[in-house]
C-alpha cells in the first residue's frame, strides 16, 4: 500500500490554548461527557486513526485558570466506544504508579468493548506532584522509573499473550467454554514484579492492544523502540525530527523489528483560518485573554526554575538546561531552547509558541498546514501527527472540514477506513505471542 499519514486527536477538555475554555458554549468541559462524545464523532468523521488522552495523577496550580484532564481516560474512552465504530481509543497509564495486571486487564477489556480499537500510552510520569498521592515523598530517579517501565511492559505483554487466539471456545454442544490447554500462566519473577498469571480476560480482538509511548530521552527511545507500535514525540524543527525518526527506526531494527512497524507521530498544534490573517486573528483573540506575566511564571514553575530567569522582552535564556528540575523532561525543554536560540526569540515570543504544551505550532490556511505536514511526511520526519487542536470542538471541526480534504486531494490521507481495528488503521500486523509457561490445564 502507498504510505499515508496517520492522524490522532490529542483530546484536551477545552483545547490546547490556555484560554480556549473562555470562548466555549460550555466552559465546564472537564466533566462534560457529551462534549467528549462529540469530539470522538467529529474525529471519526475525519477518519482519524485515534483519539488520545494524556493523563496526570495530581491536581496542580494550573487548575486555577484552565480545564484539566479530570476524568479517568479509560472510562471516557469506553463511553466513546459506544458511540463510534472505527476510531482508535488511546489512554494513558503510568508504569510508576500502576500494577501490570491492572493495566493488562483494563486495556484488554477496552479492546473487547471497542471490538479492537484500544491502545495504551506508556508513561513513567514526569510530574513530581503526583508522587505524594501514591505514598512517595518524590518521584523515583529517572533511571529507576525506566528500569521499572521495561519490566512493567514486558509483564503486560506476557499477560495479554497468556491466552491463545482460539482459547475461548464457548462450545454449547460439548460444554467447553475455555480450553485451558490454550491458556498459560506467565510465572514472571523479576526485579520489580512477581506475577503468576494468566490474565482473566481472553485474548483481545487485536491480539494485543496497540502500545504507544511518549518521551525523548535515550531511555525513553529505547523503551519505545523495543515495545511500542507508535511513538508520540515533541520535535519542533524539521532537522531534529528527521534525526529522531532515523534514530528510533534504527533502534527498532536493533531489537529485531520491522522499522515500518513503529509509527512516529510528532505533536502538531494547528490554528486554522480561511486566510492567514484570519488564522492569526483567531489565535490573537485567545491570546488576548491570557496574562502573559502569569504565563511567564507558570513556565518557570514548569521548568523548575526561578521566574526571574524569564523576562518577557529579554532573549530566552540559552543556559536554562543548567538549572531545570530533575523531574522535567529534558527533551521537552531542549526543543524549546533550540528553537528560541535559532530564531533569537524573546520570552514573550516563546510564550506565543505553545511552550507549556511543548509541541510545534503552525498558524495558517488549510493549504499552508497541509504543505507543512507534507514536507515532514515525505521528508521522513514523521509518519503522521498527534494533533493538538487550539479549541475543542471548533478547531477539530476546522481541521476535519478543511485540512483533511486537502490532504486527501494530495493522496496523503485515506478517503475512508479500510479496516475495523486500530492495528488496521496503523498498518500493523497481528502480533506473534511471546513464549509462555506450560498450559494452565497442566499446572497443579
Amino acid at each position: 500500500m502507498t504510505r499515508q499519514l496517520h492522524l490522532n486527536a490529542n483530546v484536551i477538555p477545552s483545547g490546547r490554548h490556555g484560554a480556549a475554555w473562555r470562548l466555549q458554549a460550555n466552559p465546564r468541559s472537564v466533566t462534560d461527557l457529551n462534549g467528549f462524545l462529540e469530539i470522538a464523532r467529529i474525529a471519526e468523521r475525519g477518519t482519524f486513526d485515534a483519539v488520545f488522552f494524556a493523563d496526570h495523577s495530581a491536581l496542580d496550580a494550573t487548575a486555577r485558570d484552565r480545564p484539566w484532564q479530570a476524568l479517568d481516560p479509560a472510562l471516557v474512552l469506553t463511553a466513546m466506544a459506544a458511540v463510534t465504530e472505527r476510531i482508535g481509543l488511546v489512554a494513558t497509564a503510568s508504569t510508576t504508579f500502576e500494577h501490570p495486571f491492572h493495566v493488562a486487564r483494563r486495556f484488554a477489556s477496552l479492546d473487547h468493548i471497542s471490538k479492537g480499537r484500544a491502545a495504551w500510552n506508556i508513561v513513567t510520569t514526569q510530574h513530581n506532584g503526583a508522587a505524594a498521592n501514591f505514598g512517595l515523598p518524590e518521584l523515583p530517579p529517572h533511571a529507576d522509573r525506566y528500569q521499572r517501565a521495561e519490566e512493567f511492559v514486558e509483564v503486560v505483554v506476557k499477560l495479554w499473550d497468556s491466552w491463545d487466539d482460539d482459547a475461548l471456545v464457548a462450545d454449547v454442544g460439548t460444554g467447553i467454554y475455555a480450553d485451558l490447554d490454550r491458556v498459560r500462566p506467565i510465572d514472571h519473577q523479576g526485579y520489580s514484579f512477581s506475577v503468576r498469571g494468566p490474565l482473566n480476560v481472553p485474548r483481545s480482538p487485536q491480539g494485543r492492544p496497540v502500545l504507544v509511548q511518549a518521551g525523548a530521552s535515550d531511555a525513553s527511545q529505547r523503551l519505545g523502540s523495543r515495545w511500542a507500535d507508535a511513538l508520540f514525540t515533541v520535535q519542533r524543527t524539521f532537522g531534529e525530527a528527521q534525526g529522531f525518526y532515523a534514530n528510533v527506526k534504527a533502534l527498532a531494527v536493533g531489537f529485531g523489528r520491522d522499522p515500518d512497524g513503529l509509527v512516529v507521530l510528532p505533536g502538531l498544534y494547528p490554528v486554522i483560518g480561511s486566510t492567514e490573517a484570519e488564522a492569526r486573528a483567531r489565535k490573537a483573540e485567545m491570546d488576548a485573554l491570557l496574562d502573559l506575566d502569569e504565563e511567564r511564571v507558570k513556565l518557570a514553575e514548569r521548568f523548575g526554575i526561578d521566574a526571574d530567569r524569564l523576562r518577557l522582552d529579554r532573549p530566552f535564556p540559552t543556559d536554562i538546561l543548567d538549572h531545570v528540575s530533575n523531574h522535567v523532561s529534558r527533551g521537552f525543554v531542549e526543543n524549546i531552547v533550540r528553537e528560541a536560540s535559532r530564531e533569537n526569540l524573546t520570552v514573550r515570543q516563546v510564550l506565543g509558541r505553545n511552550p507549556h504544551g511543548g509541541h510545534r505550532i503552525i498558524v495558517g490556511t488549510p493549504d499552508q498546514i497541509a504543505d507543512d505536514m507534507e514536507v515532514w511526511f515525505r521528508g521522513r520526519a514523521a509518519d503522521g501527527f498527534n494533533l493538538n487542536m487550539d479549541a475543542y470542538p471548533s478547531g477539530l471541526e476546522l481541521f476535519v472540514d478543511h485540512v483533511v480534504p486537502e490532504l486527501r486531494r494530495r493522496g496523503l490521507f485515506r478517503q475512508a477506513y479500510n479496516g475495523t481495528t486500530l492495528r488496521d488503521h496503523l498498518g500493523l500486523s497481528h502480533p506473534r505471542r511471546l513464549s509462555a509457561a506450560a498450559p494452565l490445564a497442566n499446572v497443579a
